[in-house]
C-alpha cells in the first residue's frame, strides 16, 4: 500500500525515546520504503533552539543508534531535510501558533501527532490541538505507554482523548506487538493446521512468558519509581503477548476482528482474591550484584533513588484463563531488571509422554515445547525427542529452529519501524483499543491495591540472577520450573 503525504508532529521530539527509537526508525523507513518526497517530521520541544541546534542534537543523540552500514551521507542529508523544529509549551495553548504555522493544510495530507510525553499531558495536548483547529478528520494520534497508572486514570485518558479523536484515529502503541516473532506466532497458529488441534488444555501443560533485562533503571528513576515493573511491563507487554497466545481464531486480520478476540482473553482472566494474590503474585527488588562480571549497585543505591523505596523491579504472576480451551492451564508471566540475561520469549510446553515403549523410562523424556524468541534473536524453536545416531534406540531432545534472519535473508524491520508504517497506513490491527486497555487495568488493579495495603517490602534478589527464590517456588508448587537455559546463538 502506497503511503500518502504526511506531516508527523512529534511531541517530545528532543527526548530520549525520539532519539533512540523513533527518529532511527523513521530514517530506516525513509531509506528502505521511500517515504513520500514532501513528507515532513515536525519535532516539538521546550528548548528555544534553532533548526540547526536541533539537527546538531539529532546528529549527537539519534545518529549513533542507526546501524553504520545503512548510513550514507546522501540518505542522511535527505532525511534531515525533512525536519522542522518548533519550540512550544505543550500545556499552553497560547504557544501553539508556531505549530499551526508549521503544518500544511489540505485534505490529502495526513497529520500524525505522536505523543512521546508523560501521559499526564495526553488530554491537554489533544484539547490544545482541537482548540487550534489541528485535530481534523485526516489526523491520527499515537499514544505511548504508560496509558495511565490505574483503571480510573486509563478511563480518564480514553475519555479525554476520545472527545477530540475518534477511536479509529487513536493508535495506542505497544512496540512488542511490532516484533516479527509475535506476528509469526499469529501466522504459526492461524496459517497452519498443525498446531490448532493441540492448542488447548488437553495437550498443553503450561505457558511461560518472560521479559528479562540485564539493565537497571539507568536515567529513568524519576519515571520508574512511580511505575515499577507491574505498570511498566506486565500490564501492557506481557498481557498483550498472553492475548496473542491464548486468543481464539479471529474471522480475519482486520483490526476489530483481532482486537475483539484479545479482549475476550482479558475478560476471561480469572480475577484474584486476596488469598490468590498472596500465593500467585511475587514482587522483588534487585540488590547489588554482578551482571556480565561487572559489579552493579542495588536499586536503592541507584542515582536519585529513594533509599527506602518499595518499588518492584521484578514481578512473577501465575494467571489462569476461564475458558473451555484453557481451563486449568497455568500461564506464568515474569519480568525483571538486572537479571541473568537479556531475554524475551514465550514458551508453550506440551504435556509429558504418557507411556514409553523404549528402554528409557518416561521421566527421561523431555516434554515437547515451542519457544518463540522475541529477543535478542527473533525465531521459533520446536523441541522434539529424536533418536541419537548409532546402535540401539536412545532418544534425546533436539531443536527444530526457524531463524528469521537466516531463513528469509532480508533485513528485519525494527518493531517501531513496523508500527510507524502501520500508523502512516492507518492500519490499527497491532494497536490496543480503549476497551482492551481498560480490561487489562481491571485485571491488574487488585494487585496494585493489595501491594499498597501490604506492609511487606518487595523480596530482595541479587542482581545478575533470575529473580527471588519465591518465583521459583511459585512455579515449583505445580511441579514445574522456569525455562532459563540459553538458546543457541544464531
Amino acid at each position: 500500500m502506497a503511503l500518502t503525504d504526511f506531516d508527523m508532529v512529534l511531541f517530545g521530539g528532543s527526548g530520549d525515546l525520539a532519539m533512540r527509537k523513533l527518529l532511527p526508525a523513521l530514517y530506516a523507513l525513509d531509506r528502505t520504503k521511500g517515504l513520500p518526497r514532501s513528507a515532513r517530521i515536525i519535532c516539538i520541544g521546550r528548548h528555544d533552539w534553532s533548526l540547526q541546534d536541533f539537527l546538531n542534537a539529532v546528529n549527537e543523540n539519534a545518529k549513533p543508534h542507526i546501524p553504520p552500514e545503512s548510513l550514507t551521507q546522501a540518505s542522511w542529508d535527505a532525511f534531515c531535510a525533512r525536519f522542522l523544529y518548533v519550540a512550544l509549551d505543550a500545556s499552553d495553548a497560547g504557544t501553539y501558533q508556531a505549530l499551526v504555522d508549521a503544518v500544511r493544510t489540505g485534505t490529502d495530507i495526513t497529520r500524525v501527532f505522536y505523543l512521546a510525553t508523560p501521559p499526564s499531558l495526553f488530554a491537554t495536548i489533544c484539547h490544545n490541538l482541537a482548540a487550534c483547529g489541528l485535530a481534523s478528520p485526516n489526523s491520527r494520534v499515537v499514544l505511548e505507554k504508560p496509558l495511565g497508572r490505574d483503571l480510573e486514570s486509563a478511563k480518564r485518558i480514553n475519555a479525554e482523548v476520545g472527545r477530540v479523536f475518534s477511536e479509529s484515529q487513536i493508535f495506542r502503541i505497544d512496540h512488542y506487538l511490532g516484533k516479527e516473532a509475535v506476528q509469526n506466532l499469529l501466522a504459526l497458529r492461524f496459517g497452519n493446521v498443525l498446531f490448532e488441534p493441540l492448542w488447548r488444555r488437553e495437550w498443553i501443560s503450561d505457558v511461560q512468558i518472560t521479559i528479562a533485562e540485564e539493565l537497571g533503571v539507568g536515567n529513568r528513576m524519576g519515571y520508574y519509581e512511580t511505575s515499577g515493573a507491574l505498570r511498566d511491563m506486565l500490564q501492557n507487554h506481557l498481557l498483550q503477548l498472553l492475548c496473542i497466545v491464548a486468543m481464539e481464531p479471529p474471522v480475519s486480520v482486520t483490526p476489530d476482528a483481532v482486537r475483539d478476540e484479545k479482549l475476550k482473553v482479558l475478560r476471561s482472566l480469572k480475577r484474584f482474591t486476596p488469598t490468590m494474590l498472596a500465593q500467585n503474585v511475587i514482587r522483588g527488588q534487585y540488590r547489588s550484584g554482578h551482571v556480565d562480571g561487572v559489579a552493579v549497585p542495588s536499586y536503592r543505591n541507584e542515582p536519585d533513588a529513594n533509599p527506602q523505596s518499595r518499588t518492584e523491579t521484578f514481578v512473577a504472576v501465575k494467571a489462569e484463563i476461564d475458558t473451555w480451551r484453557w481451563a486449568g492451564v497455568p500461564f506464568y508471566l515474569r519480568t525483571g531488571k538486572r537479571m541473568a540475561d537479556q531475554l524475551a520469549e514465550i514458551v508453550v510446553r506440551f504435556k509429558s509422554l504418557p507411556h514409553s515403549i523404549f528402554a528409557q523410562p518416561v521421566g527421561t523424556f523431555q516434554p515437547n515445547s515451542l519457544v518463540i524468541r522475541l529477543q535478542p534473536d527473533e525465531g521459533l524453536h520446536l523441541n522434539l525427542m529424536a533418536k541419537t545416531p548409532g546402535d540401539g534406540m536412545r532418544l534425546k531432545p533436539v531443536d527444530l529452529e526457524l531463524d528469521f534472519r537466516e531463513t528469509f535473508k532480508t533485513p528485519r524491520m525494527d518493531a517501531y519501524e513496523r508500527l510507524l508504517m502501520d500508523v502512516l497506513r492507518g492500519q490499527l490491527t497491532l494497536f490496543m483499543r480503549s476497551d482492551e486497555l481498560e480490561a487489562a487495568w481491571e485485571w491488574v488493579e487488585p494487585i496494585i491495591d493489595f501491594w499498597e495495603q501490604e506492609e511487606n517490602a518487595p523480596i530482595p534478589y541479587t542482581a545478575g540472577t533470575w529473580g527471588p527464590a519465591a518465583a521459583s517456588a511459585l512455579i515449583g508448587r505445580d511441579g514445574l520450573q522456569w525455562r532459563e537455559e540459553a538458546l543457541p546463538e544464531v
